[in-house]
């Protein structure tokens, strides 16, 4: 059992656990909180045929859409090392289909130790999302 307290920092450091990374050996996980309070969880997935790999963030917001959740209330990233393990730039645009400019981001350590406390606007400034496309709500 995880000695987490924060059930989000949890779920994404149990998801880290399960990574697969053959190549890289750096191992990702992801969790986010939907606005009904479920979480879901994904994690990094390499391919000997790079890049077709996929990213924790990607994993957990496939779930979450698998599952019919729409909004992404807060995310979790856990990675390894001092840095944090910010999300890509295909996932920033992943997750701002899905979520607000003022939606929280944590990126945490191997051990849940919080590094960086952000939000989606200050990752990805001027984004683009769905309110942009006629027809489509903000």
């Amino acid at each position: 059992m995880n000695p987490v307290s924060d059930p989000l920092i949890a779920a994404a450091l149990a998801a880290r656990a399960n990574a697969y990374a053959p190549y890289s050996r750096f191992h990702v996980g992801a969790a986010l909180r939907t606005e009904e309070g479920q979480i879901f969880a994904g994690c990094n997935v390499e391919n000997a045929a790079f890049p077709e790999g996929s990213c924790a963030e990607a994993g957990a917001i496939a779930a979450m859409a698998l599952a019919g959740g729409r909004r992404i209330a807060e995310l979790v990233v856990a990675g390894e090392g001092e840095a944090p393990c910010t999300p890509c730039g295909g996932c920033r645009q992943k997750i701002r289909e899905f979520a607000g400019p003022e939606t929280p981001l944590r990126m945490v350590d191997a051990r849940g130790r919080v590094l960086l406390h952000t939000t989606l606007a200050a990752l990805l400034p001027h984004s683009f999302g769905p309110g942009h496309l006629a027809g489509n709500p903000a």
